[in-house]
């Protein structure tokens, strides 16, 4: 029998349907395989809930951390929770099927050469990565309204009861913080966020102007400060592996099928693999 893998993949966006089908075809090589979803499953709560009823009926554990979609409030979803209200709505479904969230424990994956903590985040975003040229938030948002390359985030994804999306993600940050500086110091992590941790990925978007959607400068030295063996993310559409201070990160989206279609076929499901050795925290 294959020894068991630490599995990932994100945005798979199952309201199409040739994304259904991909999603169908997930299934693990042993029964000890785990899987890491990094958001971007659905905008609807319920499809949301059954896509993650699947693959914990067929994974060992399943581990999600949300992505911006499963927090639209969406006009065609009967659910109509708002910002956190339909955040924690999600991480109770998610409970009820054992499935791993952000406010869980951090589960022990144990490798053939070592243990990690496997820690899904959500620190949401903060419009600290902006546009070419902008010096303050508000300006990046102006720029990005000009060249019309806007998030459909600033229509549907609510941070009721914060004031704004920066509030929001200004207490995620602090909050897991928190909970990363408590995991046993002797443990490297793989962190798990939809968006990147650093800003560098969205150097190659064909739009700069929607990094500012795509993360917070506040999370920039996580890889380094909480020892990350792994670093794995999304919401980009560009999966590959890169390197930042000897940290594997790598982009495991699936995303929308005009993008997958036309490359080359490859297997939806990323195997994640550590960085050799631990990096000294700056």
């Amino acid at each position: 029998m294959a020894p068991g893998r630490l599995l990932a993949v994100s945005d798979l966006h199952i309201a199409y349907e040739e994304n259904r089908a991909v999603l169908r075809s997930l299934r693990p090589t042993s029964p000890d395989d785990w899987l890491i979803v990094a958001g971007d499953v659905a905008e609807k709560v319920e499809d949301v809930v059954s896509a993650l009823a699947l693959l914990a009926d067929r994974f060992a554990t399943v581990v999600w951390a949300p992505g911006n979609h499963e927090l639209w409030t969406h006009p065609q979803d009967p659910c109509t929770l708002r910002g956190v209200a339909r955040y924690e709505e999600l991480v109770a479904r998610c409970r009820e099927l054992g499935v791993v969230t952000p406010e869980d424990p951090y589960p022990l994956w144990h490798g053939p050469e070592e243990s990690v903590a496997v820690a899904p985040l959500f620190a949401l975003y903060d419009y600290s990565f902006r546009a070419p040229g902008a010096t303050t938030a508000e300006e990046s948002l102006r720029i990005a309204h000009e060249a019309g390359i806007v998030c459909s985030d600033e229509y549907f994804l609510h941070p009721d009861p914060h004031p704004s999306r920066q509030a929001w993600c200004r207490e995620r940050v602090a909050y897991t913080e928190r909970r990363l500086a408590e995991v046993d110091p002797a443990l490297r992590t793989v962190l798990v966020n939809h968006w990147p941790l650093v800003r560098q990925p969205t150097d190659v978007l064909h739009y700069p102007e929607f990094a500012q959607w795509c993360g917070t400068e506040l999370t920039a030295d996580w890889h380094v400060r909480f020892r990350a063996a792994a670093v794995v993310y999304g919401h980009l559409h560009i999966p590959r592996v890169t390197y930042y201070d000897g940290v594997r990160f790598e982009e495991v989206s699936v995303g929308y099928p005009r993008e997958w279609k036309p490359r080359p076929p490859r297997e939806p499901l990323r195997e994640v693999r550590f960085s050799a050795t631990a990096v000294e925290a700056r």
